[in-house]
């Protein structure tokens, strides 16, 4: 039997969440909020069960004519698809899969969202939850890359799994001066927008990655209790933040910000280390810090990976066409720009 609840239903949605033994932050209706009002979608939680199995996951569900490359070519709310918000997510399966009831499963979810008009769905899989092989039944998955996640069992553990050039820096950092401190206040949000924007603006990020003070209002908010803002203090200067958030046992690193012309005195390294000794104090399993841009092993994945030289977490991904047919009408929509690159790997291919 499938379930479907809406956002305004946080309670019910938040009660369900908290029933898996595994859930993460990424599932709470709190975390949705903020990027529904940043215009990613209809936040959705679906949650199927039988006598077997039972399954939960988080959606935003787009509706296609809002994309501008499809504005007047298509009718509003005729055609939707739906995606993973921001950060990592796919459906945690509890009971006793098997063949017989994953595609029973399967077959409702489909026929639910062909009844709704849901073309395709997207999803980024839980690196630390691991879920992607059990949704392999499901969904067409791509393995992308490896992710860093800290070990916070002990913190002799954390420093153990440092590199030791991470080590060494993270010492000059304290030396300089560097002092780490964490909060929740309006006011550092305040101080987080513009230090976060000049970073983006440094990294050529796209428009996307702005976001507006409400959208860091509805995580104050929302996420109260799983949510606190780091930042580093030299010379009674903020230089670098970072927005941490946890669910049940894992911390995740979510936003970070940092100034450059301070960039020699590896506050973020520091930050980052405190980060994770704050989370093995408070109960935490894990610290996750992401992989590298596009899943690449590149600058930010080297600096992640100093963390923990010894990480074994990998990201995934899942495709699934719910209507080939309509999926292949949004393509010949697209045809008719002659700029539209028809052996992209992008998925969904008419969103690129």
């Amino acid at each position: 039997m499938l379930e479907i609840v809406n956002i305004d239903e946080s309670d019910k949605w938040d009660s369900m969440v908290k029933s898996f033994s595994n859930y993460d932050v990424y599932y709470l209706s709190g975390y949705t909020k903020a990027f529904k009002l940043h215009g990613d979608g209809e936040p959705t939680l679906i949650y199927y069960h039988d006598e077997e199995i039972r399954a939960i996951n988080v959606v935003m569900i787009r509706d296609i004519a809002e994309d501008k490359r499809f504005k007047d070519k298509i009718e509003s709310k005729s055609l939707f698809d739906i995606t993973t918000p921001y950060g990592y997510g796919g459906f945690i399966i509890e009971g006793i899969p098997n063949d017989n009831n994953l595609k029973k499963f399967n077959e409702e979810y489909s026929d639910y969202c062909r009844s709704k008009n849901i073309i395709s769905e997207f999803l980024r899989f839980h690196p630390i939850l691991k879920n992607s092989k059990i949704n392999s039944e499901i969904y067409e998955v791509i393995d992308l890359g490896k992710t860093i996640t800290m070990d916070l069992i002990s913190k002799e553990q954390i420093w153990n799994d440092l590199s030791s050039k991470n080590r060494n820096v993270i010492r000059k950092a304290i030396k300089s001066g560097v002092e780490i401190y964490w909060g929740r206040s309006p006011e550092l949000i305040d101080e987080f927008i513009p230090l976060y924007n000049a970073t983006m603006n440094k990294d050529d990020a796209t428009d996307y990655y702005y976001f507006n003070k409400e959208f860091y209002k509805s995580v104050l908010e929302d996420l109260r209790y799983n949510n606190l803002i780091f930042y580093a203090l030299y010379d009674q200067k903020v230089i670098s933040m970072s927005m941490i958030l946890f669910g049940k046992d894992n911390m995740h690193y979510h936003l970070s910000a940092s100034d450059r012309e301070y960039q020699s005195l590896a506050s973020t390294n520091l930050l980052l280390y405190e980060a994770a000794c704050w989370g093995c104090e408070n109960g935490y399993k894990s610290f996750h810090l992401g992989g590298g841009l596009g899943s690449k092993e590149d600058s930010l994945f080297k600096f992640k990976k100093a963390f923990n030289k010894n990480s074994e977490t990998y990201f995934s991904i899942g495709r699934k066409i719910f209507d080939q047919e309509k999926y292949d009408e949004l393509i010949e929509i697209r045809l008719q720009e002659e700029d539209f690159d028809t052996k992209t790997t992008f998925f969904p291919k008419y969103r690129k």
